[in-house]
């Protein structure tokens, strides 16, 4: 993933998505391409047309949180945006990467969410814990391929998950928005580019979702399921980010008090009967020369 192109493109991709009524310019008919043109993103930037045209094409090196804000305000960004544009530089040698693991102490707090399907994602999408009522909603996470432990992976190259979802598109563009607000966060992690790279080559609707630049960060909201045993479903669902491991997020879904949802939720809760424990392998750019596996944990 070339940072340079990258920026590149995420810059052209958000100004072509404005007009001028949008920012409060007049428009003077009709345009050969969308959106803005650099000159008049750059007057509203406060910034030079040819300092804006240098770094829209990569061409400048550090830029000032200050010039970051007022190109973030000129192209409307969302916070998550914010956070992509200000993507860190990548670094020429990469620093040894822990496993993805969650704490035993975090484990057993899931085992304990019998009524609550929960499941906690790390870096690139990876699905790295669960309790048993996620993998009676979601699927059978342990019994899984390491390489399909992955919430990107399965709402494209699953079907069975892929019909899961009655809104699929708009899961599908969610998570491509999470991938690539991990991809600016690790812009030189190889397995992320790798899980790209296979999107990319196997699914059609991952090409024209990654080519949008879209950016966006996990939250909460609502998703209606297919569930093939208990029907259909809908669900609240929450993110909490774990200060005390950074990259992992915790996500819950809950049903509304005495719904349909929620009595199907507790029959599909009563069917299960074994915590289902993830059981995670190393991951080869996880190793670390010489340590134990014990010692990678987080």
């Amino acid at each position: 993933m070339d940072q340079r192109t990258e920026l590149s493109e995420f810059l052209r991709s958000r100004r072509a998505r404005l007009r001028p009524g949008d920012v409060g310019l007049p428009d003077h008919g009709r345009r050969r391409v969308p959106g803005l043109r650099r000159e008049e993103l750059a007057q509203l930037a406060g910034v030079s047309v040819a300092y804006y045209i240098r770094l829209e094409q990569g061409r400048v090196g550090n830029v000032s949180a200050s010039v970051l804000d007022a190109i973030g305000d000129a192209l409307r960004l969302t916070g998550a945006e914010r956070d992509h544009l200000a993507r860190p530089v990548p670094r020429r040698s990469r620093p040894a990467v822990r496993a993805q693991r969650v704490r035993p102490a975090f484990q057993q707090l899931l085992d304990t969410m019998e009524a609550v399907p929960a499941y906690v994602i790390g870096r690139r999408l990876d699905l790295i814990a669960w309790n048993r009522l996620a993998c009676a909603l979601l699927g059978d996470f342990p019994a899984l391929p390491r390489k399909e432990r992955n919430l990107a992976w399965q709402v494209f190259l699953d079907e069975r998950h892929r019909a899961l979802y009655e809104n699929w598109e708009a899961k599908a563009a969610d998570v491509v928005g999470y991938l690539r607000r991990d991809a600016g966060r690790n812009p030189d992690d190889p397995g992320l580019a790798s899980l790209i790279g296979e999107l990319s080559l196997k699914s059609e609707d991952f090409r024209r979702l990654w080519a949008a630049h879209d950016v966006q960060d996990k939250g909460f909201g609502t998703k209606v399921l297919r569930h093939p045993l208990v029907g259909r479903l809908t669900l609240a669902y929450e993110t909490l980010s774990l200060p005390a491991d950074p990259g992992q997020q915790l996500i819950t879904y809950h049903a509304e008090p005495g719904s349909p949802s929620a009595q199907s939720l507790r029959l599909l809760a009563s069917w299960t009967l074994e915590p289902a424990r993830p059981r995670p392998e190393p991951e080869p750019d996880d190793r670390r020369s010489g340590a134990r596996a014990g010692d990678e944990l987080a």
